[in-house]
């Protein structure tokens, strides 16, 4: 055996290749691809995204459990994964619609291991056998295969299949570097098979047959998200389910930006696979950890992370705008891995540094984009390279720059950028407050508030009375972007610029379109022209600026966009589209032909819907909101996998071991923490007080409870709870507990 990646044992049989309905088994590269064939097209089809009508269906995350439909000459079927066991792998198929005779239409699947000393199919036993070193894998079907052949690879299969049809005999063997079990849908309009991988051919045999046996039915992934925001959750679980793919040249698994759209082998661009990281974190935390190392090992010895690294290029010279840190922070507030936090905060200190040693030429505490004279990447030194820097490539906004040969950098001071260095600032001073390192702490605070200030002062156009690019001999750029409110969530807007910005957020004019937010204002012609960032939504965009609505207490404006984004992420779902971006007119994804139509950050529009109820804020820490009914999860919290329910007024949390706290507050409880001995948060405003439970604890283990700095004596009754009062303003909660006995 020469292949050994390292990776969790449930997942090691995955949809790992760009065909979905394979099923690959990394360690030992087994592979069991369908292949469909129509004798009325004479066309093969290998369920392939990029070619192939494929609809992606449900997909666990951290095991293969999978369904997908696909098309081909007018007959449809759907096909589905399903794990017995870590190493038992099971899939079937069930025809939906004929498009022709089913015996003219044939589905083959298509065996392989790249590690294989020996791959047979044995008749007697009815199976593939295969051997790698002392390692073994049995696969066996249903029903016998009408016809087992033999090729050199699943290329020549499919070939063989268009050129001879599926009655030529030519190809019938027993062993061979691929194997094709043919089927066909007249004799089995349904299928099944099961592979077993064991250190014994009879014990591998033995646990194949046993999948099968009796005929297991797929279980249907439990729902996530019901209620508010429902199916929110599982969309995101689907997404990373299908976008996390095999690195083959990087021996690793990633979540690749799309499973449909990718730049050769892998690609890898800083925040696309940051947001990966900040999404899985929500359902796979070892996921999460491998998607950040993965976003800030593309770091290059000058310090910046490469906007893209591929196995074509990569784009050493310029960087995207760091979000690193931010997602950093709150993927630890969420699983408290204090030495992972550690591992990368060297990293994404040497990248904030680097944004001002190389982007700020003159001195003046404001960030320009830009393109520095290194490395080989395409573009580089272009007035292109330099705006991709923004993450905002075609933006109106880079319209009216030029590029200074003598710097690299643009002649315009970026709004975006600038927010996302001074909140990189911000984010770092509390990272390095975390790990004790109180100097830099203080260095990166500091840093943070004078960017705020220049921000404030330097980039506000009191004309216009809104945020926007400015051109450093003086004038603002005209076009404007949704990066106008980034000032809200890096905290640099002060109260009558946020009530400018919301009334701009409002205006049909300019953001409040049908679907917002436009990324150019609707009264500009780029608006109109909707292509890529010129007048397109966006998830990633969407996600920060309602992070910066929260962040700035306007908590109506906040919701409004939260239930916009929804609507506008759910009316492509229910076709399986996860939008790279929208038509900001009619919320549609694919009215452009470049659109990609399953994008990774797609699942920032549900994840905003996700936080609403059980979130994990930068500055409140973990939150929990109570409101219409609604179950979530389970999902990652501080306290390990939970499930959030808002039922009758209650709003309870169940943690591992069970129910942890019940509250009938009617609003949200901020900076919340559970410890043994201890439950601490604050509770917002209310006019009416409310109840609080430890459904866990008992009343005798109660030692205080401190409410708004009055001590409040439990509730009457054997479990321990507590009246909290009414009142005006949030109130600080803390509950201290004895151990529990034994």
């Amino acid at each position: 055996m020469t292949l050994t990646p390292t990776l969790p044992p449930d997942v090691q049989w995955y949809t790992w290749s760009e065909r979905p309905a394979e099923a690959v088994f990394q360690p030992l590269g087994i592979r069991i691809a369908p292949l469909l064939y129509s004798t009325r097209a004479r066309a093969v089809s290998q369920i392939a995204p990029r070619r192939d009508p494929v609809r992606l269906g449900p997909h666990g995350l951290g095991t293969c459990r999978a369904e997908l439909e696909t098309e081909l000459a007018g007959t449809r079927l759907a096909l589905s994964l399903d794990p017995a066991g870590p190493f038992v792998q099971r899939g079937g198929w069930q025809r939906r619609k004929a498009g022709e005779w089913g015996a003219r239409f044939w589905l083959t699947l298509a065996v392989s291991a790249e590690a294989a000393d020996e791959l047979r199919y044995d008749a007697a036993a009815q199976a593939v056998m295969i051997r790698c070193g002392s390692r073994w894998a049995a696969i066996v079907t249903a029903a016998p295969p009408i016809l087992v052949s033999g090729h050199d690879s699943v290329a020549a299969l499919a070939a063989d299949l268009e050129a001879n049809g599926y009655f030529s005999l030519a190809t019938r063997a027993e062993a061979a570097p691929v194997l094709g079990l043919r089927f066909n849908l007249d004799m089995m309009p349904e299928g099944r098979w099961c592979a077993a991988v064991a250190d014994a051919p009879g014990l591998a045999l033995e646990q194949a047959r046993a999948g099968l046996d009796p005929a297991p039915l797929p279980l249907p992934l439990r729902p996530r998200q019901a209620g508010a925001g429902e199916g929110g959750l599982d969309a995101i679980r689907d997404i990373l389910g299908w976008n996390t793919v095999w690195d083959a040249a990087n021996r690793r698994r990633y979540t690749t930006v799309s499973r449909v759209w990718n730049l050769g082998d892998y690609a890898v661009f800083a925040n696309d696979q940051a947001y990966a990281a900040l999404l899985a974190a929500v359902l796979d935390p070892e996921l999460a950890r491998e998607n950040l190392a993965i976003a800030l090992g593309i770091a290059t010895p000058q310090g910046n992370l490469a906007a893209l690294v591929s196995s074509h290029d990569a784009w050493t010279d310029r960087s995207q705008p760091p979000l690193g840190g931010l997602i950093a922070w709150m993927i630890y507030q969420r699983s408290g891995d204090r030495a992972g936090l550690a591992a990368q905060f060297g990293t994404l200190l040497r990248h904030q540094r680097w944004w001002r040693a190389m982007r700020d030429p003159q001195g003046t505490g404001l960030v320009s984009c830009g393109s520095s004279d290194v490395g080989t990447a395409l573009y580089k030194g272009t007035h292109f390279a330099a705006r991709n820097e923004t993450g905002m490539d075609n933006s109106a906004t880079h319209d009216e720059a030029q590029i200074d040969p003598a710097t690299g950098c643009l002649a315009t001071w970026d709004l975006g950028l600038n927010c996302a260095v001074a909140l990189d600032a911000e984010m770092l001073g509390l990272i390095a407050a975390e790990l004790g390192e109180t100097a830099i702490a203080g260095e990166m605070a500091a840093l943070a508030e004078a960017h705020r200030a220049a921000i404030r002062e330097r980039l506000w156009d009191p004309e216009r009375k809104i945020f926007a690019n400015r051109h450093l001999a003086g004038g603002f750029v005209r076009a404007l972007a949704p990066t106008a409110f980034y000032p809200l969530l890096c905290g640099a807007a002060d109260a009558g610029q946020t009530a400018h910005l919301l009334a701009h957020l409002a205006d049909p004019q300019l953001f409040g379109t049908p679907f917002p937010l436009p990324n150019a204002a609707r009264s500009e012609a780029a608006y109109g022209e909707n292509v890529y960032w010129r007048g397109r939504v966006w998830p990633n965009v969407n996600f920060l600026v309602w992070m910066g609505l929260c962040r700035a207490g306007q908590d109506e404006a906040a919701a409004r966009l939260a239930a916009q984004s929804r609507d506008l992420f759910m009316r492509n779902w229910q076709d399986r589209v996860a939008g790279e971006n929208f038509n900001a007119e009619t919320g549609e994804a694919l009215d452009q032909g470049d659109a990609d139509p399953f994008y990774t950050w797609a699942a920032l529009l549900p994840m905003i819907g996700v936080e609403e109820i059980c979130g994990i804020s930068p500055w409140e820490g973990w939150t929990l909101s109570n409101g219409a009914e609604a179950e979530l999860g389970p999902l990652e919290t501080p306290i390990g996998p939970a499930v959030v329910r808002r039922e009758a007024g209650w709003l309870s949390l169940e943690g591992p071991q069970g129910a942890v706290l019940r509250t009938d507050h009617p609003g949200r409880l901020r900076q919340l923490r559970i410890g043994a001995g201890h439950l601490g948060c604050q509770v917002s405003p209310s006019q009416t007080g409310a109840r609080l439970e430890l459904p866990g604890v008992a009343a005798a283990r109660l030692v205080q409870i401190r409410c708004g700095g009055a001590v409040l004596e439990p509730a009457p009754g054997g479990m321990a709870a507590v009246k909290l009062p009414p009142s005006a303003d949030w109130q600080r909660l803390d509950i201290w507990m004895l151990p529990e006995a034994g």
